[in-house]
């Protein structure tokens, strides 16, 4: 029996043909209308491989995609960088612009997964009615979400919807459908937008930072910031490549610059390009890990470091202005790059005084025309014509330095292999040697039973003193090995000690390897590097200066450096001891105090140590100079500036007191540590700061911008372990607003205030702290190794202009501990330059951040020297 299909069967096939027929036609128009829109925008492809359908789908999956990875990666995106203490970050941080050659990367990405979903459509021709209508709901999707971005944004948003459309045929977008995604995407893109335009006030040139033309607008911004976030979730496996995106409001002093919308335009592309040929592609990969458009650098620290105010120039003295007989400095320089600096070559120093060359105090030649040395002149700067650019040896079997407080008990023989001293003082208690170790037991020529007791026993006898409190910094002169000033530091109190490169061998070398604050400096024929009026107290303990001689032309100078009010200490032979010269020099000294008004506030025995003290104090007002009998010494002359130190002779005259209310020495300051945080009395709203408000607000706006800088980056952003680090210099302190923020650790720092800059010292010591004046151009007066960490905040673009960075950085190798830090912020460009000389050096960069043209760089110092030695000078 035959079978035939039901009655009504005919009818069925009908109407799916029909649905057929109806659903082929609307596809058509869709596709058309789809077509319509997109040939408004962007000429065909070349290729006819791809129908419009399979456009719409790489659309709308690149949608999902850009949707899924945004939200799979927030949990990434909050990942604070963590340092652990002793081990560095092994990715650079170098945020880097993304480049044509990046977005050809991607976009041949894409096209690959394009070719295969080619090849799956050529083996299936035929699609049945589900994939139509999956198609189908595809178009309408893509449409209604054109529709509503054009109704929303208006006539310019759908110029940026055209640009968007363009940019991703440029990127070869893949596409997924998924409706919902499309409008969260959609949403996300606007709120990008927004973002965008609050932070950024030129668009056009963040366009030209991207190198692409034709994009200038926000929304390619906003698509650039996909793509950027994209390459981010790749990145960020590694959680230690991972910076916090949390972002500090900027402090009062922050400058106007970083708000410009011309902030993300890279600060040379010169430079910039110089630096990347000396990376390999692997560091690069590893490098883009934060995103372009962000104001902060690592660990959310601001970006916008204070600047110098050009008004405020005219407002500040410098020492270069005040020191009448400085030497001729260098006036030129050069702004252009030394090209010696990329792969330079360098060398040993071949100078007789080994690995314990100090360039300005072992200069053969010029002590060597030096023919009256009555003064000392031959212990004084003598710095070369040219700052050497060779590299100080390192003492055989060096090892890495003992962590404090031991060290104040001990450190490594090696390091320092000098004995004489343990030879001719070791009976006195200064230092032995105990095996593989120099010991210190914590004596000295007139305290040998510890400088503990000694201690006790000063403020025994002027209760005034108060240590810690009233008094907070002292200035040690003849320091021997530091021991005084290296016990004080239980009492709160910093003490600043000199000596002399002298037969006394290196006895400010130990200081420092101790970890004790001494420099290298004679009371000679030129002023102390310090202002007038700033120690609380001055000691000498056997100090062999001859105060009385030349009219008292020294002992004048410690007048000049001690505070009104301030005492100085001394405690030697002639004080206790009745031998004929003992007495000749306490008769001379006698009157020579009570001709300089200074008080004789009581002369104390200490039987323990079978010694005495003589504690004079300096006078608050000018009453007794206007009442004495004879005019000698003399008052300086009123254009003599007190304040005039580098490079200025001694002259054998007396400053009068300062008495206005309002002028600096009238008035003691405020107990320790309130001083740290207060700005100085005599600081009035009146002067302009050096950011360009008034000074007691602008003295308060860098306290708490360092003190930011040092919570969110330093202690944990820059890979530097704190506790083996001792000795700190700030190579360009301002208001001592890096010290004070480090004020909670076990560190001291050496306040560098440069010849050339606005005259701040006086600030630093009110505040509590100590600094010297120093011109970077030439050696510092220290021995190589002595310092933990150095902080050179925008000081090298200013100096390059008058001297080479080459022997600047060749001056910090020296003086830079082996596994010391270099901490660098400055311009982009400059940075860039230290780089490139630290990789010379062979010193480990472990961070680099530049943005909004400012840069900053952590670096660590190796123990790598040359093979080769340089010639003789």
């Amino acid at each position: 029996m035959a079978t035939g299909k039901p009655r009504g069967s005919k009818r069925s096939s009908g109407t799916s043909y029909s649905s057929t027929v109806t659903t082929i036609v609307f596809v058509a128009l869709c596709v058309l209308g789809v077509w319509v829109l997109a040939s408004n925008s962007f000429s065909p492809p070349k290729s006819t491989s791809r129908t419009t359908t399979d456009k719409v789908q790489q659309q709308m999956a690149s949608v999902s995609q850009a949707h899924h990875s945004k939200h799979n990666t927030k949990k990434d995106d909050e990942l604070v960088h963590e340092d652990v203490p002793g081990e560095l970050p092994e990715d650079v941080i170098k945020p880097v612009e993304p480049s044509e050659k990046d977005i050809a990367s991607t976009s041949d990405d894409s096209d690959a997964s394009n070719n295969e979903s080619g090849e799956d459509k050529e083996e299936t021709e035929v699609l049945d009615d589900h994939e139509g209508k999956e198609h189908v709901e595809e178009q309408e999707s893509q449409i209604a979400y054109e529709t509503q971005v054009s109704q929303e944004t208006g006539t310019q948003n759908q110029q940026d919807v055209r640009m968007k459309e363009e940019n991703q045929q440029f990127e070869g977008k893949k596409v997924k459908n998924d409706d919902d995604h499309a409008s969260m995407q959609k949403k996300d893109l606007e709120d990008e937008r927004v973002q965008d335009r609050s932070h950024f006030d030129d668009t056009s040139k963040v366009a030209q930072s991207h190198e692409i033309a034709d994009k200038g607008n926000n929304q390619q911004q906003g698509d650039s910031q996909m793509q950027q976030k994209r390459r981010e979730k790749q990145l960020k496996k590694d959680p230690n490549g991972a910076i916090s995106d949390d972002q500090i409001q900027h402090d009062e002093a922050s400058v106007n610059s970083v708000e410009d919308g011309s902030d993300l335009k890279e600060s040379n592309e010169s430079n910039a390009q110089e630096t990347n040929q000396d990376i390999n592609s692997q560091e690069n990969n590893q490098e883009v890990t934060k995103k372009n458009d962000e104001n902060t650098f690592p660990n959310g620290e601001n970006a916008g470091i204070p600047k110098e105010s050009v008004e405020s120039k005219k407002a500040w003295f410098t020492q270069a202005d005040q020191s009448v007989n400085q030497k001729e400095r260098r006036k030129t320089g050069s702004n252009e790059k030394d090209s010696s600096i990329y792969g330079y070559t360098w060398q040993l120093c071949n100078e007789s005084a080994g690995a314990d060359y100090i360039p300005c105090l072992d200069n053969l030649k010029a002590i060597a025309k030096i023919h009256n040395m009555k003064h000392y002149q031959h212990r004084e700067r003598h710095c070369p014509e040219e700052p050497p650019t060779c590299l100080v040896p390192l003492p055989k079997g060096y090892k890495s330095p003992i962590t404090w407080p031991q060290s104040r008990d001990k450190i490594w023989y090696h390091n320092v292999p000098h004995t004489l001293l343990a030879k001719v003082k070791g009976h006195q208690n200064w230092v032995k040697v105990t095996g593989e170790f120099l010991t210190f037991p914590g004596g000295g020529t007139q305290f040998i039973h510890g400088a503990l007791h000694y201690i006790d026993f000063i403020q025994e006898a002027v209760p005034n003193i108060a240590w810690g409190k009233h008094t907070r910094v002292i200035l040690d002169v003849g320091c021997g090995v530091a021991s005084f000033g290296g016990y004080l530091f239980e009492r709160d109190v910093v003490a600043i000690s000199f000596a002399p490169k002298d037969e006394h061998e290196a006895q400010v070398q130990f200081a420092l390897e101790r970890g004790i604050p001494a420099i290298s400096a004679v009371m000679g024929s030129q002023r102390l590097p310090f202002p007038s009026s700033v120690f609380d107290i001055v000691h000498c303990a056997r100090c062999r200066v001859p105060w009385h001689a030349d009219g008292g032309t020294l002992l004048l100078e410690l007048n000049r450096v001690l505070r009104p009010g301030g005492y100085f200490v001394w405690s030697a032979t002639p004080v206790y001891q009745t031998l004929e010269e003992d007495v000749m020099i306490w008769k001379a000294m006698s009157n020579l105090t009570a001709a300089m008004c200074w008080e004789m506030v009581t002369i104390r025995k200490d039987k323990l140590n079978s010694i005495g003290a003589a504690i004079f104090q300096k006078p608050t007002s000018n009453d007794c100079y206007e009442k004495r009998e004879q005019s000698e010494p003399q008052m300086c002359k009123n254009d003599d500036d007190p304040n005039a130190a580098w490079y200025v002779p001694l002259q054998p005259c007396m400053h009068r007191v300062p008495i206005a209310k309002d002028k600096r020495g009238s008035q003691w300051p405020k107990e320790w540590p309130m001083r740290l945080q207060v700005p100085p009395y005599w600081l009035n709203k009146s002067q302009m700061g050096i950011y360009g408000k008034p000074a007691p607000d602008d003295f308060a706006s860098d306290y708490e911008h360092w003190k930011k800088v040092v919570t969110n980056s330093y202690m944990s952003g820059l890979g530097i372990s704190w506790s083996n680090v001792r000795n700190v210099m700030d190579m360009r302190a301002v208001y001592g607003g890096f010290a004070a923020a480090l004020k909670d650790l076990k560190v001291w720092v050496m306040n560098v205030v440069n010849v050339d800059s606005a005259d701040t010292l006086p600030i630093i010591y009110e505040r509590g702290l100590f600094g010297i004046y120093h011109d970077w151009c030439e050696s510092f007066s220290t021995y190589p190794r002595t310092y933990d960490l150095l902080h050179a905040d925008h000081l090298f673009t200013k100096l390059k202009k008058r001297c080479k960075l080459v022997g600047v950085m060749a001056e910090i190798d020296r003086i830079v501990r082996p596994g010391g830090k270099l901490i660098v912020r400055d311009e982009s460009s400059t940075v860039g330059e230290v780089e490139n000389l630290l990789k010379s050096l062979h010193w480990e960069v472990h961070l680099t951040f530049s943005k909004n043209q400012e840069g900053i760089l952590s670096a660590q110092k190796s123990d790598w020297r040359p093979d080769s030695y340089a010639s003789p000078s």
